[in-house]
């Protein structure tokens, strides 16, 4: 998920990529995909989408370069002439596929994916499993991260609220430092997000009447009925290695209780941000607390990993990319790590 840039560590490895990816972009185009599909270094791949739309979204502009409907397309057209898309069944099962299978997921529970996205999906006969946060299901609440992408599009767009924050503690004149700041507040300090809402009076939660961020419980009902699949993204979309150990498997327990409860999947789990910094200790207890539990999630790209039972998935929403030009970065770059022997991440 590209918001985990901003967090120690993964800032540099991320950076990297970055850079990786402007650098090698302008050769990558020039070649058709054919000829990277044959370096493919796994039978079956998981994407990862957050949200579709052509609406200015206040709430998540500011974390990740979402795709408009066109792009969203654009991407399913490339992907169907190169790949095979697989429903969960066939994923757990490895069904043998003619092409590569892909795997298409989302994270985060956003409303459009009932308004835009799950209609494309079903006029191309496309499955996907979306990985959700029942904490702010039915918009009881707003994710801290997105908490914080309204704050500063709200501050932007409004001259009286950049006065009123340089009031503020912490904050001065500089406009882009103070926006930044806002964006890098952590989920540990997340309480801080509402008290600068407070003194800004934002008010989240007219925000999230007039405008509904996430599924609720009847779009999610009416999606399953449609084929699509759901399943845990932890209760409050934390950053996992923030927590301790008894906090990772409580967050995550709380949610497989909600997907119990509501009949959905409970035989994966999607890690919010990054799985960077989680070790054996945690997949060993959640897989043993959870035995319909089969698979783990993380978003690293294409990379292997040291617990046989977590699996990399590929953001797609990186930069102003296509899915096409990701991909076959993606390649490149792990051949790039492979050869150096940095293509497995290793847990302890």
């Amino acid at each position: 998920m590209p918001e985990i840039i901003i967090f120690g560590k993964v800032f540099f490895l991320m950076s990297f990529k970055t850079r990786f990816f402007r650098i090698i972009n302008p050769i990558s185009k020039c070649f058709s995909f054919g000829g990277f599909s044959g370096f493919l270094p796994a039978g079956q791949l998981v994407l990862v989408y957050h949200l579709v739309s052509d609406e200015d979204v206040k709430h998540a502009k500011h974390l990740f370069p979402y795709r408009s409907a066109a792009q969203f397309e654009k991407d399913l057209d490339f992907l169907s002439k190169n790949f095979e898309f697989i429903n969960w069944e066939d994923y757990l099962s490895r069904k043998k596929t003619s092409r590569p299978g892909i795997l298409l997921t989302f994270d985060d529970g956003y409303s459009e994916f009932s308004d835009v996205i799950a209609p494309i999906l079903l006029r191309k006969g496309i499955f996907a499993i979306h990985y959700i946060n029942p904490k702010f299901i039915d918009n009881k609440d707003m994710m801290w991260r997105n908490k914080a992408s309204l704050i500063v599009s709200e501050i932007i767009e409004n001259e009286s609220l950049q006065r009123k924050l340089i009031q503020y503690t912490d904050f001065g004149n500089d406009l882009n430092h103070d926006t930044n700041s806002i964006l890098k507040i952590n989920y540990q300090n997340r309480k801080k997000l509402d008290d600068i809402a407070i003194h800004l009076e934002i008010d989240f939660d007219n925000y999230l009447l007039k405008n509904p961020v996430y599924l609720t419980t009847s779009q999610l009902n009416r999606l399953k009925t449609d084929g699509f699949g759901f399943a845990s993204h932890g209760w409050d979309h934390p950053l996992y290695n923030q927590l301790s150990l008894a906090g990772q498997l409580e967050n995550t327990q709380k949610s497989f209780d909600y997907m119990q409860e509501h009949q959905f999947l409970k035989d994966s789990f999607a890690f919010p941000f990054t799985d960077h910094l989680i070790k054996n200790d945690f997949f060993d207890s959640v897989f043993r607390q959870n035995p319909d539990l089969k698979v783990t999630f993380g978003a690293a790209g294409l990379k292997q990993d040291s617990y046989p039972k977590n699996i990399q998935r590929i953001p797609i929403e990186i930069g102003t990319y296509s899915a096409e030009a990701i991909l076959k970065n993606e390649i490149i770059y792990y051949y790039l790590l492979k050869s150096v022997n940095k293509n497995t991440i290793n847990r302890s």
